[in-house]
């Protein structure tokens, strides 16, 4: 999709300092799948540990020794 912007010019460099990047192109895309996975990420954080249908650690070492 093409999408002219006016991104300062400071700002955009950093961008492609810290992703390596060798075009702007690059750079922002990269920092934008990067911005959209720790959003994810942190949208699934909200869920760790709220899960009742895990095993215990008695129930997975009662398995261990079955086998």
């Amino acid at each position: 999709m093409k999408t002219s912007l006016d991104i300062p010019e400071k700002e955009l460099m950093d961008v492609m300092r810290f992703t390596k990047a060798k075009t702007k192109r690059d750079a922002i895309v990269t920092a934008v799948r990067e911005y959209n996975q720790r959003k994810r990420m942190a949208a699934l954080v909200k869920y760790a540990g709220s899960s009742t249908t895990f095993m215990t650690i008695e129930d997975l070492m009662k398995m261990r020794q079955a086998q």
